[in-house]
């Protein structure tokens, strides 16, 4: 007998996970808080771009909140740094950017990197690396609250010729994200920009700006808002209770995590596992003895890890 589910495609209401990718000046920051003030609610910024998430403090009435993120830059702290938001009753989140967990201090490339340089094994290095990457981009498409992560793309310059004077000119264009490669098909929606602060529009569920070429503004939030609250809520899901067994496995990991990085892989894995049954209850068990050993570590260790909301 067959054990696979069939249903009735139904279209929910969801929360946005939006990509935006684009070359320096490309104006990813300024679209972002532009999109999340259309969507409503309450703003708070994962920045990683060395304070520049509070150069736009006057561009919004209703403000945002910053959380700055220094190296290193493991998937382990962007995942710590997105719960924190979370806790914190935001309603999106923008991670500005999410280049840094790939390519920054700290960040995948650079510990598959030392990995192997260790281990002498480029391969097995990757085994590890890999799971930490999957568990933030887990962590971003699970979440409660609307996501828009911008990423540097890849810039190149080209030489055109200008139509109005006939003389050749030089032009700065952006290429694929600075990210581990597919990571476009992670997202709702993903834009990329260009130096002229115009948004191509390659991938789209919505269906609201598929192939088109505009200006992100407030009303690009209130629209894809508009497209996100369409459709049936989604179904009550019972709430089931983690067996005590696995709850106290889950501790045992986190209480043995030899370092902050460790410690945050342990709970991503605790995280997942609460809120797959969902056990709210147990979620904060967990974030409790995880907060206690990250207090131990950073004292035994002198670990400064620079995370501040």
């Amino acid at each position: 007998m067959s054990t696979f589910e069939i249903h009735r495609a139904t279209k929910r209401r969801a929360k946005l996970r939006l990509g935006m990718s684009g070359p320096a000046g490309s104006g990813k920051t300024y679209s972002a808080l532009l999109i999340a003030s259309g969507l409503g609610g309450r703003i708070g910024m994962i920045d990683t771009e060395h304070g520049s998430g509070d150069l736009y403090a006057d561009l919004l009435p209703e403000g945002y909140d910053v959380l700055s993120l220094t190296p290193p830059f493991t998937p382990a702290r962007y995942i710590e740094a997105i719960h924190a938001l979370e806790e914190a009753g935001v309603s999106t989140i923008i991670v500005d950017s999410l280049t840094h967990a790939w390519s920054g201090e700290g960040g995948s490339l650079d510990r598959q990197g030392k990995i192997a340089d260790k281990s002498g094994n480029s391969w097995q290095a990757w085994r590890q690396v890999t799971p930490e990457h999957n568990a933030l981009v887990e962590t971003l498409l699970q979440s409660p609250c609307h996501i828009i992560a911008t990423m540097r793309a890849k810039t190149e310059y080209v030489q055109e010729k200008d139509e109005r004077t006939g003389k050749q000119v030089v032009r700065k264009i952006g290429l694929a994200p600075i990210m581990r490669d597919g990571i476009e098909y992670e997202f709702t929606t993903f834009f990329e920009l260009d130096v002229q602060h115009m948004a191509f529009v390659g991938k789209d569920r919505t269906q609201l700006f598929d192939g088109q070429i505009f200006r992100p503004e407030l009303d690009t939030g209130r629209r894809l808002l508009g497209w996100l609250n369409t459709g049936m809520d989604e179904p009550q899901v019972k709430h089931n209770v983690m067996p005590e067994e696995q709850k106290a496995e889950l501790i045992g990991s986190i209480y043995r995590a030899g370092s902050v990085d460790d410690l945050f892989q342990a709970f991503s894995v605790a995280y997942r596992a609460a809120n797959a049954l969902p056990d709210p209850d147990a979620l904060a068990d967990l974030t409790r003895v995880k907060d206690a050993r990250k207090v131990w570590l950073e004292v035994h260790n002198s670990a400064a890890y620079g995370v501040t909301a």
